[in-house]
This record gives C-alpha cells, sequence and structure tokens, in this order.
C-alpha cells in the first residue's frame, strides 16, 4: 500500500477523528423522541451523553499503548469494529439502561479513531508539518457539527431514533472498510514499543511530570472544556432564554463550526511561517477575552443577544487554532510514544469536559450566567496552563 497524500490523509484522519462529534451531535434532535419511546426521564436521556463522554475519557488511556506496542491499525480495527457493533446494540436496545451500556461500548470503541489520527500526525510529520495537518484535519472534523444535526433530524421523522443509530453503525463499517483500502500501517515494526505494563507505566509517569507536555494538553484540555460547555448549555440559553427556534438554533451551531474550520485553515498556513511556540500565546488572548465577555454580557444584560453570540463565536472559532498548536506543540518531542502521548492528551481533555459539565449541571439557576462563567474559567485555565507550564 503506498503512503497517501497528506490531502487524503487529512481526509481519512479527519474521518476516523470525526466519529466521536458525529456520534454525540447526530442524536441531539432525538432526545426528546428516545425518551418517550423508552418511557425514560429527562435526567435518563441526559445520561446516555454523559456515560459517551465518560467512555471517550476512559478508553483512550487503553489505545495509546496498544497502539504503541502492536501499530496503529491492528488497535485501530479493534476499536471500529467494537464500535460498529455496540451502534447496532444502541439501535436494537429495549430500553435506556441497555442504550445507556451500548452508548458507553460505542465510546470505548470510537475514541480509537481519535487516538490514533493525532499519532498517525506524529508519524508522519515534524512540528511545523504537524500543525499543517492537524488543521487539515480540524477543516473535516468541522463538518460533523454543522452536518450531523442536520442528518439526525432528516433521519428522525422517516426511520426515528433508531434510525439514527443504524445510520452510525453504517458509519463505523464504512470507516473500517476505509482503513483497509486507504491508510498504510505508520509505525515500522523497529519503531514499536516491546515492553510490559512496567514500561507502559514508565512512559505515563514520563509525560504526567513534562511540564512541556503538561502544559500544552492542559492548555488544549481546558479550552475545549469550554466547547463542551457550550454545547451543554447553549440549548436552554439559546431556545429557552432567547426563544431561537430549531432551526436557528441549527445555524448558529453551524456558524461556530464553520469558525472553527475558517481558524484552523488560517492558523495552519500560519505556522509554515511563524514558530508555534509564537503563534499559541497570542492565540490564546480570544478565547480568555472572549470568556470574560460573555459573563460580563450575561450578567448585565448590556449588548444583548447580538453581543452574547459575537464572544461564544470568538471563543468556540478559536479551538480551530487552538488544537493543532497544542497538538503539535505537546506531542511533538514524543514521537517514540506518540500513541501513549495522544492517548494521555485525549483522557485529559474528555476527562475536562466531563467534569466541566458536572461543574455546569451544579451551577444551573434558570440564567445564562453559569455557561458564561464556565466556559470564562476554561479560557483562563488554558491560558494560565501554557503561561505557567509550557512558556
Amino acid at each position: 500500500m503506498s503512503a497517501p497524500s497528506h490531502r487524503r490523509l487529512a481526509l481519512v484522519l479527519g474521518a476516523l477523528a470525526g466519529i466521536g462529534p458525529f456520534s454525540i451531535d447526530m442524536y441531539l434532535p432525538a432526545l426528546p423522541a428516545l425518551g418517550a419511546s423508552l418511557g425514560a426521564s429527562p435526567g435518563a436521556v441526559q445520561g446516555t451523553l454523559a456515560i459517551y463522554f465518560l467512555g471517550l475519557a476512559c478508553g483512550q488511556v487503553v489505545y495509546g499503548p496498544l497502539a504503541d506496542r502492536y501499530g496503529r491499525r491492528g488497535p485501530l480495527f479493534a476499536g471500529l469494529g467494537l464500535y460498529t457493533v455496540a451502534a447496532v446494540a444502541c439501535a436494537l436496545a429495549p430500553d435506556i439502561q441497555a442504550l445507556t451500556v451500548a452508548r458507553l461500548v460505542q465510546a470505548l470503541g470510537g475514541c480509537a479513531g481519535m487516538v490514533i489520527a493525532r499519532a498517525v500526525v506524529r508519524d508522519v510529520t515534524d512540528e511545523r508539518g504537524s500543525v499543517h495537518l492537524m488543521a487539515q484535519i480540524m477543516l473535516v472534523m468541522g463538518v460533523a457539527p454543522i452536518v450531523a444535526p442536520m442528518v439526525g433530524g432528516a433521519v428522525l421523522p422517516v426511520f426515528g431514533w433508531r434510525g439514527i443509530f443504524w445510520l452510525l453503525a453504517a458509519y463505523g463499517a464504512t470507516m473500517f472498510t476505509v482503513i483497509a483500502l486507504f491508510l498504510p500501517e505508520s509505525l515500522p515494526l523497529e519503531r514499536r514499543r516491546r515492553g510490559g505494563v512496567a514500561e507502559v507505566a514508565g512512559v505515563w509517569r514520563g509525560l504526567l511530570g513534562n511540564r512541556r507536555f503538561m502544559g500544552h494538553a492542559l492548555t488544549g484540555g481546558f479550552i475545549i472544556g469550554g466547547m463542551f460547555a457550550y454545547i451543554s448549555g447553549s440549548p436552554f440559553v439559546f431556545m429557552e432564554l432567547h426563544g431561537v427556534s430549531a432551526g436557528q438554533f441549527g445555524f448558529y451551531f453551524g456558524a461556530n463550526a464553520l469558525g472553527i474550520m475558517v481558524t484552523g485553515q488560517v492558523v495552519g498556513r500560519l505556522a509554515q511561517r511563524v514558530a508555534p511556540a509564537r503563534l499559541l500565546p497570542v492565540v490564546l488572548w480570544v478565547p480568555l477575552l472572549s470568556g470574560l465577555t460573555l459573563v460580563f454580557v450575561t450578567a448585565t444584560g448590556i449588548g444583548g443577544f447580538a453581543t452574547l453570540l459575537v464572544a461564544l463565536f470568538g471563543y468556540i472559532a478559536m479551538i480551530g487554532a487552538v488544537m493543532p498548536l497544542t497538538t503539535a506543540l505537546g506531542m511533538g518531542p514524543h514521537g517514540a510514544v506518540a500513541g501513549s502521548a495522544s492517548a494521555l492528551m485525549g483522557t485529559l481533555q474528555f476527562g475536562i469536559g466531563a467534569g466541566v459539565g458536572a461543574i455546569l449541571g451544579a451551577l444551573q439557576d434558570g440564567t445564562a450566567v453559569p455557561m458564561a462563567a464556565v466556559i470564562a474559567g476554561c479560557g483562563l485555565a488554558g491560558w494560565t496552563a501554557r503561561r505557567v507550564l509550557a512558556r
């Protein structure tokens, strides 16, 4: 199998990494119908989303060391197979408890693509090249939040909520075939890790104790944590507090996703001329100031809904710049353990995301202030992590 071009590689890896967003966003329009069909409370239905985040956070710990020991393709095939079978189980679930378990297993399979996509990028590029390729992957991934809710909304009235999971099962099976045909192994035998559990533990200790790696991993994790707060809080803030219709909400959601795509391409080009380590501290000011603006607007009402939209766009769009930069800078020196580094980075990101969701739920007071405060806190934490640990 010949080495793929960077464009084709970006398409394949973007589709792989997009499994997570597609599996979350596609069934959001079906949550009320799902609850009614299974006789489940809104809290139990929301639990199927929370358990998916938990599975994404925990599963990555396993795939990283496996990918460093056995290569990228084997663990990826295992994960995609598990994801596809679990999606079928979701489609056939007789009750909310079975669906919750199946969603957990689906996440444990689907996160393989997220871990291994980052590891493959590190295998085939240097630091600047990683930013450029990651930006291209973000372009492909950015399509998911735009398209997935629309696809879910179109499938729902025709095939019901179960049809959405059948479609996700088809997605998993298709990606299995695409990997078999178009993604060659990027980790040769001579570069694979041969140690056992003790060596894996040593690698993790080394990464956790590395200020540069942890600084960039936490920077990206906190910034993306703000996006999780946005995903969790924006339906209530937009539709309940500001009277936005479901169709308009999809438009605003898609506009922010488009912002991620655009900023990713801009920073990918800039990184060819400016060192990523110089770009990141400049970029991080935007989510920090946008988050603080959100708190001011929601607390005082000054500027109204329009200013809230602009501040949210400023924060969410910059994720397209922050993620390629933090991934390249954090993983750059760790090519020999790229799978484990990618896994730890992903686990931190989704672990922070799960924590953010719990904090937002505890702070809910019927206003937009909790969402704004959590987003601002994530922006500040990301800015601080870079300055204190990775500077």
